[in-house]
């Protein structure tokens, strides 16, 4: 009998997760950067960039048969092979960013976020909550202690979910919370099965919001409300203009992202698939003291503590060419796999692109929407 090619692509993810990773997914995200089988981890180098080869960047929106849509799966998959380890050693659990409230932590602002989406759902102790695109289980933990409820969490990629139990298993919640692979696009959970679904700038993978929000759709049982905070250009963003085309594409490569959409066509989508849409707003266009990206920009400023500064350093173009530097000589010595440094770099050019397309209100990172699945649907 044939294994089912679904079977069969989750073996080979596995296999591949395996080979590159190791044992990594045990230790610090630091250490885990130098320990990477470098064969499996040039491949995958390899297999992320071609999508942004010389000509194949010039995709945009509206273009419904960009490989880029086509491959979202293996684009996905491998920049977060490549990226988890930088993102969990710069920014921590939480891969999303956040509004800030004068003289508040970093930390505590990005718990907060979390806390104000799960209470806008209105998430309640002991319900079924699904976390799509859950990364390495920052927020579905976070969640998790704040409101009591189970939460499963699904994601396309094997070493973040290793990283995701380990990290539960250590804040003792494993009872409460379990991680599935599996591709957002074909959920493969029973119609009707969730009381909540949540997702923290994660369906911005997907090739089309309008599939993914009809698989939330199907899975969430009636009555039951949809919340996401979604990466959008807002609609200042005019595809002709060559200056904005530079910034989207750069939030693209930089953050292996297949097409970015508009706000107006993330409403039409939540809509178009039978969403009653209880609560839509931009957070970034608050009026807030302190700027969402300021980590980004390097506005030191801001930072309340070391860990702040820490962070701010890190991630700052000052930072970022240490750190560079460091991994450079790392790869050139041959303890870090090549491609190491180009990741970084490009981890750069994303937070660059996001920096900019936020001070010209271009782009939003926290579009949130809290929808409802009508009772009789």
């Amino acid at each position: 009998m044939s294994v089912p090619l679904e079977q069969q692509n989750k073996t080979r993810d596995a296999d591949f997760s395996k080979a590159m990773h190791g044992s990594s997914a045990k230790t610090g995200a630091f250490t885990a950067m130098f320990t990477k089988d470098k064969k499996a981890h040039n491949a995958a180098v390899d297999e992320y960039f071609k999508f942004w080869e010389e000509g194949k960047g010039e995709a945009r929106m509206g273009e419904e048969d960009s490989e880029r849509r086509r491959h979202y799966a293996t684009l996905t998959r491998q920049y977060y092979n490549l990226a988890t380890d930088l993102y969990e050693s710069a920014w921590g659990h939480s891969f999303h960013f956040c509004r800030f409230y004068s003289a508040e932590p970093f930390m505590q602002a990005i718990a907060r976020h979390e806390h104000y989406l799960a209470a806008k759902i209105g998430i309640t102790e002991n319900s079924s909550v699904l976390d799509v695109g859950c990364g390495i289980g920052g927020p579905a933990r976070e969640i998790c202690r704040f409101t009591d409820c189970n939460i499963v969490g699904l994601n396309n990629n094997d070493y973040q979910i290793e990283r995701a139990m380990m990290h539960t298993e250590r804040a003792g919640l494993t009872p409460k919370m379990k991680y599935v692979k599996g591709d957002f696009m074909q959920m493969d959970f029973e119609p009707n099965s969730f009381d909540f679904v949540y997702a923290i700038e994660a369906t911005v993978h997907a090739p089309s919001l309008e599939g993914i929000y009809g698989q939330i759709f199907k899975v969430l049982k009636p009555g039951g409300r949809f919340g996401v905070y979604e990466w959008l250009m807002t609609d200042k963003y005019d595809a002709s203009n060559t200056d904005h085309k530079r910034i989207c594409h750069g939030i693209e490569v930089g953050n292996g992202i297949s097409n970015m959409c508009k706000i107006s066509e993330a409403i039409r989508a939540m809509k178009a698939v039978g969403f009653e849409l209880e609560f839509n707003e931009d957070l970034a266009a608050r009026p807030d003291p302190v700027p969402w990206y300021y980590p980004l920009s390097g506005e030191f400023k801001y930072a309340r503590n070391l860990y702040d500064l820490f962070t701010v350093l890190r991630i700052t173009k000052w930072g970022q060419a240490v750190v560079h530097g460091f991994v450079g000589i790392m790869e050139t010595v041959g303890l870090a796999p090549k491609g190491t440094q180009k990741t970084a770099n490009n981890l750069s050019v994303a937070a660059v692109s996001l920096v900019e397309g936020a001070q010209k209100e271009l782009f939003t990172p926290m579009y949130l929407m809290i929808a409802r699945k009508p009772s009789n649907a």
